[in-house]
This record gives structure tokens, sequence and C-alpha cells, in this order.
């Protein structure tokens, strides 16, 4: 697939990776719809990207509402007239220990909040389903090629502090391969799934963070340094490129290891 003149739509299309993906894609010609819950982030990135020479349109709406999510594609088709590449970038983190315990009694004082439970489940997990799920409609019913990305994350192996967080991306990392069997199944072709697991990106918050706690989380990177947002774009640019990279989650982390060796 070629990315000059391709159709691609943005979930959190108003900040973060998404916005790069918005910014990037429009620069290599293609027609991108900036879809996220803040308008004023909308309006803001559709407008830079125009004032670069990109073609964007705005469309706000909240990932979690059926509604909105089949609103994003029929816009997105309505101005364009296709569509070719699905980013689902809207996610959300609310972190916390399952139960918190008094330090003294041992005693458990607090518990995770089923709304802070639902919420990430809501946007990262039923969120991504209802953006490819109206998505591949759009693109089997056109006929277009297309290509769906699944927004993983390194933390789909686990992340203490993150029992929400981490299920959500365990159960996205397993999406595209299940995808690529059912359009097997229902002998589609001319669509594929890929998984994109990042792993410590730059984004401000964790460029403004702590610098003692940066530089531990550094050491269990092998490159010894954060995943710039560029660099997850040009994965998905390749991969947009590449049609036998497909039904597979590619992790870009600079080499992130956990497992202490054995000095000898």
């Amino acid at each position: 697939m070629e990315m000059n003149g391709a159709v691609a739509l943005i979930t959190g299309g108003g900040s973060g990776i998404g916005e790069m993906c918005a910014k990037s894609f429009a620069r290599d010609g293609a027609k991108v719809a900036v879809c996220d819950l803040m308008e004023e982030s909308v309006k803001r990135v559709v407008q830079e990207i125009r004032q670069a020479g990109g073609d964007a349109v705005g469309i706000p709406g909240n990932v979690t509402e059926e509604a909105d999510q089949v609103r994003f594609v029929r816009e997105t088709v309505e101005r364009f007239g296709r569509l070719n590449i699905l980013i689902p970038s809207a996610g959300i983190i609310r972190d916390g220990t399952m139960v918190k315990t008094d330090r003294e009694t041992g005693k458990v004082v607090s518990k995770m909040s089923l709304e802070d439970w639902r919420s990430v489940i809501d946007v990262n997990l039923t969120g991504t389903y209802l953006s490819v799920r109206e998505a591949v409609e759009a693109m089997v019913n056109g006929g277009w090629e297309g290509i769906v990305f699944i927004i993983s994350s390194i933390n789909k192996a686990g992340q203490v502090g993150q029992l929400n967080y981490s299920s959500s991306k365990v159960a996205l990392g397993l999406m595209p391969k299940v995808l690529v069997g059912e359009f097997m199944l229902r002998k589609i072709r001319h669509i594929r799934a890929v998984g994109i697991a990042p792993g410590y990106v730059g984004t401000p918050i964790l460029k403004g963070m702590n610098q003692e706690v940066l530089n531990a989380i550094l050491k269990d990177v092998h490159l010894g340094r954060l995943i710039e947002p560029e660099e997850i774009v040009g994965l998905m640019r390749q991969c947009v490129e590449n049609e036998a990279i497909n039904g597979t989650t590619l992790e870009i982390t600079g080499g992130v290891c956990h497992h202490k060796g054995i000095a000898k």
C-alpha cells in the first residue's frame, strides 16, 4: 500500500502517539481523520496539519460510544471517499494496586475501584474493538485495501500497579492474529492486522519525571534511552508499505530486559 493518497482514521489523534501519526502520515501524503474526545485538541492538530500543507478533517467523539465510532468512519468516508488505515490510539491509565494495605496492621485499607477498572477496559479494549469493527466493515464493503493497527504495549507481559491496563493490553496483543484468522475464514484478503507494542516512549510525562526514577527505568533498556514517537510512526509506515507484515504484534522497545544476568 502506498502512503501517498491513502486515507487514515486515527483515534486519540489529539495528542501523544496519535497526534504524531496524524502529522507524519499527512506529511507523507495521506489524508487524515483526527478523532479525539478533546475537541480543542482535534481543532489544533487539524489546523497544524493543514498549515503544513496536509489534508485532514477533525471528528470529535468518545471511543466508548458506539454511535460516535460509527460516525468516525462514516464522516471519514464521506470526506475522503474511502478508508485504508486505522490507528486506534485512544487509551488511558488508572494506575494502582488491586488492594492497598496498612503498613502497620497489614489490613486492606483500600481497593481499586470498579470505575478505575471499567474505564480502562472500556477505552483501551472495547474502544479499540469498536474502532476495528467499524473500520473493517467499511473496508470490506468498499473493497478498499486496508490495514488496522492495534496499539498494544510491552506491559502485555504484566506490570505491577497496572492490573487494569496490563489486562487490556494483553488482550490487544492477541487481537491481530485472531483477526487475520477470521479474515482467512471469511475470504477477506485485502485487509491486514498488525499490532504495535511500544516500550517506554519519550512522552512529555516520562521526559519530565524525576530523573532518578527515569534513569532506573532506562537501566532495563538496552538502547539506553526512551523510544521517540517518530520511531513508532516509522515502524507503522513500514507496516503500511510492506504487505508481508501481517497477523502479528511487533515490539519496539529499544531492547527492554527485566532479567538480570549473573556477572562472571
